[in-house]
Protein backbone atom coordinates (compact mmCIF):
# COMPACT_ATOMS: atom_id res chain seq x y z
CA UNK A 1 0.00 0.00 0.00
CA UNK A 2 2.99 2.12 0.93
CA UNK A 3 4.76 1.85 -1.80
CA UNK A 4 1.26 2.17 -4.15
CA UNK A 5 1.17 5.64 -2.44
CA UNK A 6 4.44 6.48 -3.16
CA UNK A 7 4.48 6.21 -7.06
CA UNK A 8 1.41 7.56 -7.38
CA UNK A 9 2.52 10.75 -5.53
CA UNK A 10 5.64 10.57 -7.64
CA UNK A 11 3.56 10.32 -11.08
CA UNK A 12 1.20 13.26 -9.96
CA UNK A 13 4.63 15.20 -9.25
CA UNK A 14 6.16 14.12 -12.33
CA UNK A 15 2.24 15.19 -14.25
CA UNK A 16 2.69 18.83 -11.79
CA UNK A 17 6.29 19.70 -13.55
CA UNK A 18 5.10 18.81 -16.94
CA UNK A 19 2.57 20.83 -16.60
CA UNK A 20 4.55 23.86 -15.07
CA UNK A 21 7.16 23.82 -18.18
CA UNK A 22 4.05 23.91 -20.34
CA UNK A 23 4.00 27.81 -21.46
CA UNK A 24 0.35 29.44 -21.29
CA UNK A 25 -1.52 30.19 -24.14
CA UNK A 26 -0.50 34.27 -25.27
CA UNK A 27 -4.24 36.30 -25.50
CA UNK A 28 -5.61 36.77 -28.73
CA UNK A 29 -7.11 40.39 -29.14
CA UNK A 30 -9.55 41.05 -31.71
CA UNK A 31 -9.96 44.79 -32.94
CA UNK A 32 -11.10 47.05 -35.33
CA UNK A 33 -9.64 49.74 -36.29
CA UNK A 34 -11.64 52.66 -38.14
CA UNK A 35 -10.86 54.36 -41.26
CA UNK A 36 -12.38 56.68 -43.34
CA UNK A 37 -14.08 56.95 -47.01
CA UNK A 38 -12.64 54.57 -50.18
CA UNK A 39 -9.79 55.88 -51.50
CA UNK A 40 -8.60 58.04 -48.61
CA UNK A 41 -5.59 58.41 -46.17
CA UNK A 42 -7.58 57.28 -43.50
CA UNK A 43 -8.35 53.81 -45.24
CA UNK A 44 -5.06 53.52 -46.51
CA UNK A 45 -3.48 53.44 -42.17
CA UNK A 46 -6.17 51.49 -41.12
CA UNK A 47 -5.77 48.56 -43.91
CA UNK A 48 -2.16 48.99 -43.57
CA UNK A 49 -2.03 48.94 -40.25
CA UNK A 50 -4.52 45.69 -39.89
CA UNK A 51 -2.47 43.83 -42.14
CA UNK A 52 0.90 44.69 -41.19
CA UNK A 53 0.43 44.45 -36.88
CA UNK A 54 -0.48 40.72 -37.23
CA UNK A 55 2.34 39.76 -39.33
CA UNK A 56 4.55 40.56 -36.27
CA UNK A 57 2.23 39.27 -33.62
CA UNK A 58 -0.18 37.22 -34.93
CA UNK A 59 -2.19 36.63 -31.39
CA UNK A 60 -3.55 40.63 -32.26
CA UNK A 61 -5.92 39.58 -35.23
CA UNK A 62 -6.86 42.98 -37.10
CA UNK A 63 -9.77 44.48 -39.16
CA UNK A 64 -9.98 47.90 -40.84
CA UNK A 65 -13.40 49.09 -41.57
CA UNK A 66 -14.64 51.96 -43.09
CA UNK A 67 -16.39 54.70 -41.71
CA UNK A 68 -17.58 58.73 -42.34
CA UNK A 69 -14.29 59.81 -41.55
CA UNK A 70 -12.82 61.85 -38.32
CA UNK A 71 -15.74 62.82 -36.32
CA UNK A 72 -17.67 58.50 -36.84
CA UNK A 73 -14.35 57.30 -35.71
CA UNK A 74 -14.83 60.02 -32.86
CA UNK A 75 -18.07 58.49 -31.68
CA UNK A 76 -17.30 54.98 -32.66
CA UNK A 77 -14.08 54.76 -30.82
CA UNK A 78 -15.69 56.34 -27.51
CA UNK A 79 -18.16 53.76 -27.77
CA UNK A 80 -15.77 51.19 -28.44
CA UNK A 81 -17.33 50.19 -31.73
CA UNK A 82 -14.26 50.45 -33.48
CA UNK A 83 -11.15 49.69 -30.67
CA UNK A 84 -9.05 51.94 -32.58
CA UNK A 85 -9.42 55.16 -35.29
CA UNK A 86 -8.37 58.19 -36.77
CA UNK A 87 -9.05 61.33 -35.93
CA UNK A 88 -8.79 65.08 -36.56
CA UNK A 89 -7.11 66.83 -33.69
CA UNK A 90 -10.09 69.81 -33.99
CA UNK A 91 -12.50 66.67 -33.53
CA UNK A 92 -11.24 65.13 -30.72
CA UNK A 93 -10.80 68.62 -28.59
CA UNK A 94 -14.63 69.50 -29.89
CA UNK A 95 -15.71 66.09 -28.95
CA UNK A 96 -14.59 66.36 -25.30
CA UNK A 97 -16.02 69.39 -24.65
CA UNK A 98 -19.26 68.53 -26.27
CA UNK A 99 -18.94 71.30 -28.90
CA UNK A 100 -19.30 69.39 -31.98
CA UNK A 101 -21.90 70.54 -34.57
CA UNK A 102 -25.43 69.96 -33.95
CA UNK A 103 -24.08 67.32 -30.60
CA UNK A 104 -23.23 68.84 -27.40
CA UNK A 105 -22.76 64.90 -26.29
CA UNK A 106 -19.50 64.55 -24.61
CA UNK A 107 -17.25 61.74 -26.09
CA UNK A 108 -14.44 61.31 -22.78
CA UNK A 109 -13.59 57.54 -23.72
CA UNK A 110 -10.87 58.70 -26.55
CA UNK A 111 -7.51 58.22 -26.31
CA UNK A 112 -4.47 59.04 -28.16
CA UNK A 113 -1.64 57.13 -29.35
CA UNK A 114 0.40 59.11 -31.78
CA UNK A 115 0.69 61.87 -34.20
CA UNK A 116 0.50 60.38 -37.87
CA UNK A 117 0.33 63.43 -40.00
CA UNK A 118 -0.76 67.48 -40.43
CA UNK A 119 -4.31 67.29 -43.07
CA UNK A 120 -4.12 70.53 -44.67
CA UNK A 121 -7.39 71.99 -45.88
CA UNK A 122 -7.60 71.71 -50.01
CA UNK A 123 -10.18 73.73 -51.63
CA UNK A 124 -9.73 72.94 -55.74
CA UNK A 125 -11.44 74.78 -58.18
CA UNK A 126 -10.91 75.22 -62.21
CA UNK A 127 -7.83 76.74 -63.27
CA UNK A 128 -10.30 79.39 -65.29
CA UNK A 129 -12.71 79.66 -62.80
CA UNK A 130 -14.05 82.81 -61.52
CA UNK A 131 -13.84 81.51 -57.77
CA UNK A 132 -10.67 83.34 -55.96
CA UNK A 133 -11.35 83.44 -52.53
CA UNK A 134 -12.94 81.08 -50.31
CA UNK A 135 -15.90 84.06 -50.48
CA UNK A 136 -16.82 83.48 -53.76
CA UNK A 137 -18.18 80.22 -53.04
CA UNK A 138 -22.07 81.74 -52.24
CA UNK A 139 -24.01 80.36 -54.49
CA UNK A 140 -21.47 77.72 -56.18
CA UNK A 141 -21.89 73.53 -56.11
CA UNK A 142 -19.45 72.24 -53.75
CA UNK A 143 -18.33 69.03 -52.50
CA UNK A 144 -17.68 69.18 -48.56
CA UNK A 145 -16.97 65.81 -47.47
CA UNK A 146 -18.75 62.80 -46.40
CA UNK A 147 -21.44 63.16 -44.07
CA UNK A 148 -19.40 62.81 -40.47
CA UNK A 149 -16.53 63.29 -41.59
CA UNK A 150 -13.63 65.49 -40.68
CA UNK A 151 -13.30 67.35 -43.97
CA UNK A 152 -17.00 68.22 -43.89
CA UNK A 153 -16.83 69.24 -40.07
CA UNK A 154 -14.14 71.33 -40.67
CA UNK A 155 -15.85 72.86 -43.88
CA UNK A 156 -18.49 73.84 -41.95
CA UNK A 157 -16.24 75.58 -39.40
CA UNK A 158 -14.62 77.43 -41.37
CA UNK A 159 -17.24 78.56 -43.78
CA UNK A 160 -19.83 78.84 -40.62
CA UNK A 161 -17.06 81.12 -39.41
CA UNK A 162 -17.07 83.14 -42.64
CA UNK A 163 -20.87 83.36 -42.91
CA UNK A 164 -21.76 81.25 -45.83
CA UNK A 165 -22.01 78.28 -45.21
CA UNK A 166 -25.80 77.85 -45.52
CA UNK A 167 -25.34 79.78 -49.15
CA UNK A 168 -23.29 78.15 -50.58
CA UNK A 169 -24.96 74.45 -52.69
CA UNK A 170 -23.12 71.88 -50.51
CA UNK A 171 -23.02 68.44 -51.69
CA UNK A 172 -21.57 65.68 -49.10
CA UNK A 173 -19.45 63.63 -51.04
CA UNK A 174 -16.27 61.57 -50.33
CA UNK A 175 -13.74 62.58 -52.02
CA UNK A 176 -13.21 60.10 -55.14
CA UNK A 177 -16.79 61.00 -56.02
CA UNK A 178 -16.55 64.82 -55.86
CA UNK A 179 -13.43 64.23 -57.74
CA UNK A 180 -15.61 62.84 -60.56
CA UNK A 181 -18.44 64.88 -60.08
CA UNK A 182 -15.79 67.70 -60.29
CA UNK A 183 -14.83 66.57 -63.76
CA UNK A 184 -18.44 65.83 -65.13
CA UNK A 185 -19.09 69.55 -64.73
CA UNK A 186 -21.37 68.57 -61.90
CA UNK A 187 -19.44 70.73 -59.17
CA UNK A 188 -17.76 74.22 -59.05
CA UNK A 189 -15.55 73.02 -56.09
CA UNK A 190 -14.96 70.44 -54.15
CA UNK A 191 -13.16 70.18 -50.54
CA UNK A 192 -10.65 67.94 -48.79
CA UNK A 193 -8.64 67.92 -45.42
CA UNK A 194 -6.21 65.46 -45.91
CA UNK A 195 -2.44 65.13 -46.33
CA UNK A 196 -1.05 66.05 -49.77
CA UNK A 197 -0.65 64.81 -52.45
CA UNK A 198 -3.99 62.97 -51.94
CA UNK A 199 -5.28 60.78 -55.36
CA UNK A 200 -8.69 62.46 -55.90
CA UNK A 201 -7.08 65.92 -56.70
CA UNK A 202 -4.74 64.41 -58.46
CA UNK A 203 -7.23 62.84 -60.38
CA UNK A 204 -8.74 65.69 -61.30
CA UNK A 205 -5.63 67.53 -61.99
CA UNK A 206 -4.91 64.34 -64.62
CA UNK A 207 -7.97 65.59 -66.85
CA UNK A 208 -8.61 69.05 -66.09
CA UNK A 209 -6.46 72.08 -65.31
CA UNK A 210 -6.82 73.22 -61.80
CA UNK A 211 -5.84 75.74 -59.02
CA UNK A 212 -6.03 75.43 -55.23
CA UNK A 213 -7.76 78.54 -53.47
CA UNK A 214 -5.66 80.21 -50.66
CA UNK A 215 -7.95 79.79 -47.59
CA UNK A 216 -5.38 81.16 -44.91
CA UNK A 217 -5.76 85.20 -45.83
CA UNK A 218 -9.59 84.54 -45.28
CA UNK A 219 -8.80 82.73 -41.95
CA UNK A 220 -6.54 85.12 -40.43
CA UNK A 221 -9.01 88.57 -41.36
CA UNK A 222 -11.71 86.62 -39.86
CA UNK A 223 -10.22 85.99 -36.80
CA UNK A 224 -10.71 82.64 -37.70
CA UNK A 225 -7.23 81.04 -35.58
CA UNK A 226 -8.47 82.68 -32.50
CA UNK A 227 -11.57 80.67 -32.75
CA UNK A 228 -10.53 77.59 -33.36
CA UNK A 229 -6.96 76.93 -32.06
CA UNK A 230 -6.27 73.70 -32.69
CA UNK A 231 -5.69 74.60 -36.45
CA UNK A 232 -2.70 76.16 -38.31
CA UNK A 233 -1.10 78.07 -41.16
CA UNK A 234 0.55 75.94 -43.25
CA UNK A 235 1.83 75.62 -47.00
CA UNK A 236 0.90 73.48 -50.03
CA UNK A 237 4.29 73.51 -52.07
CA UNK A 238 4.26 74.91 -55.48
CA UNK A 239 3.84 71.82 -58.16
CA UNK A 240 1.98 69.24 -55.22
CA UNK A 241 -0.14 68.36 -58.23
CA UNK A 242 1.56 69.38 -61.37
CA UNK A 243 1.63 73.22 -62.75
CA UNK A 244 -0.51 74.23 -59.79
CA UNK A 245 1.09 76.91 -57.91
CA UNK A 246 2.17 77.33 -54.31
CA UNK A 247 -1.11 77.59 -51.89
CA UNK A 248 -1.43 79.17 -48.37
CA UNK A 249 -3.84 77.51 -46.55
CA UNK A 250 -4.30 75.60 -42.53
CA UNK A 251 -4.29 72.37 -41.54
CA UNK A 252 -5.45 70.24 -38.76
CA UNK A 253 -3.29 67.05 -37.19
CA UNK A 254 -4.21 63.48 -37.60
CA UNK A 255 -4.09 61.09 -34.41
CA UNK A 256 -4.24 57.59 -33.99
CA UNK A 257 -6.71 57.07 -31.42
CA UNK A 258 -8.23 54.37 -29.15
CA UNK A 259 -10.77 53.81 -26.85
CA UNK A 260 -9.67 53.70 -23.25
CA UNK A 261 -11.03 51.19 -22.17
CA UNK A 262 -8.33 48.96 -24.51
CA UNK A 263 -5.95 47.10 -22.25
CA UNK A 264 -2.70 49.26 -22.24
CA UNK A 265 -0.02 46.45 -22.87
CA UNK A 266 -2.24 45.72 -26.36
CA UNK A 267 -1.44 49.54 -26.85
CA UNK A 268 1.82 49.15 -26.04
CA UNK A 269 2.48 46.40 -28.09
CA UNK A 270 1.08 47.86 -30.93
CA UNK A 271 2.86 51.13 -30.74
CA UNK A 272 5.97 48.60 -30.79
CA UNK A 273 5.25 47.30 -34.28
CA UNK A 274 3.66 50.39 -36.09
CA UNK A 275 6.47 52.92 -34.54
CA UNK A 276 9.42 50.56 -34.89
CA UNK A 277 12.04 51.52 -37.65
CA UNK A 278 10.38 48.92 -39.78
CA UNK A 279 6.76 49.55 -39.05
CA UNK A 280 7.37 53.05 -39.86
CA UNK A 281 9.05 52.23 -43.04
CA UNK A 282 5.91 49.94 -44.04
CA UNK A 283 3.26 53.01 -42.91
CA UNK A 284 5.78 54.94 -45.76
CA UNK A 285 5.13 52.49 -48.42
CA UNK A 286 1.09 52.39 -48.04
CA UNK A 287 1.25 56.32 -48.48
CA UNK A 288 4.13 58.76 -48.24
CA UNK A 289 1.89 61.37 -46.49
CA UNK A 290 3.15 58.90 -43.06
CA UNK A 291 6.89 59.80 -43.70
CA UNK A 292 6.09 62.37 -40.82
CA UNK A 293 5.13 59.25 -38.12
CA UNK A 294 8.05 59.50 -36.77
CA UNK A 295 9.41 59.65 -32.91
CA UNK A 296 10.22 63.25 -32.96
CA UNK A 297 6.68 64.01 -33.50
CA UNK A 298 5.41 61.45 -31.29
CA UNK A 299 2.12 62.93 -29.97
CA UNK A 300 2.98 66.66 -30.81
CA UNK A 301 -0.25 69.01 -30.55
CA UNK A 302 -2.54 66.58 -28.64
CA UNK A 303 -5.12 68.00 -27.61
CA UNK A 304 -7.01 65.33 -25.27
CA UNK A 305 -4.99 62.75 -23.13
CA UNK A 306 -2.70 60.30 -24.05
CA UNK A 307 -3.91 56.50 -23.50
CA UNK A 308 -1.72 54.56 -20.54
CA UNK A 309 -0.32 52.10 -22.93
CA UNK A 310 0.83 55.04 -24.98
CA UNK A 311 2.43 56.95 -21.95
CA UNK A 312 4.31 53.93 -21.58
CA UNK A 313 5.56 53.62 -24.67
CA UNK A 314 6.72 57.61 -25.15
CA UNK A 315 8.28 57.48 -21.29
CA UNK A 316 9.98 54.68 -22.50
CA UNK A 317 11.56 56.79 -25.49
CA UNK A 318 12.54 59.52 -23.60
CA UNK A 319 9.93 61.77 -24.03
CA UNK A 320 8.23 63.34 -21.45
CA UNK A 321 4.67 63.37 -21.24
CA UNK A 322 2.91 66.62 -19.76
CA UNK A 323 0.66 65.79 -16.73
CA UNK A 324 -2.39 67.01 -18.13
CA UNK A 325 -2.02 64.70 -21.22
CA UNK A 326 -1.75 62.04 -18.63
Amino acid sequence: MRKAFVVGMLAIAVACLGLAGTPALAKVYKVKIGGGPTGGTFNAFASGAAAYIPKKDPNIQCTAVGSGGSVANVRRVNSRESDFGLSYGGDLWLGANGKLPKDSNKYTNVRILGFLYGAPAQLVVRANSSIKSAKDLVGKRVAVGNAGSGAAASCERFFRHLGIWGKMKRQFLGYSKAAQNFLDRKLDAFWVLVGYPNRSIIEANSRAKIRLINVDDDAKASGFYKAMPFYRPTVIPANTYKGVPECRTFQDATFFTANKAVPADLVYKIMTILWSEEGMREMTTRKKTFKTMTLENNFKGAPIKLHPGAVKFWEEKGIKVPAELK
